[in-house]
């Protein structure tokens, strides 16, 4: 079994930067793809980011390229987001996924969970 456990959230005000990370426990995080989705109220859990297990390549929502990076480090089993250039629609809680089956952008591909973090972007 897989544990996650994402930090890094809070209150920022636009403009600003944050970087999640996701610390990982269990067996062979260095084998499995690891991602980032979000989930503001009301609205579906969305894809953010994603990368292999290598960390050699990544992915990303086409609306979202340019201000978020995600990068692992196989190890320390952490995964992080950088986030750039905050605005508002970015209020959401952040959740760090592993090991996909299938396409990278369900969320339902993915087995492993965290908890959330959530990040809160004022004016």
């Amino acid at each position: 079994q897989v544990h996650l456990v994402e930090s890094g959230g809070g209150l920022v005000q636009a403009g600003g930067s944050l970087r999640l990370s996701c610390a990982a426990s269990g067996h062979a995080f260095s084998t499995y793809p690891m991602g980032w989705f979000r989930q503001a109220p009301g609205k579906e859990r969305q894809f953010v980011a994603a990368i292999t297990s290598s960390g050699v390549d990544t992915f990303y929502a086409d609306s979202l390229k340019g201000r978020f990076t995600i990068s692992r480090d196989n190890a320390k089993n952490t995964v992080s987001l950088q986030i750039n250039n905050l605005n508002l629609e970015d209020t959401a809680v952040y959740y760090c996924a592993g090991d996909p089956d299938g396409d990278y952008t369900r969320s339902t591909d993915w087995a492993y969970w965290g908890q959330g973090t959530q990040v809160t972007v004022f004016s």
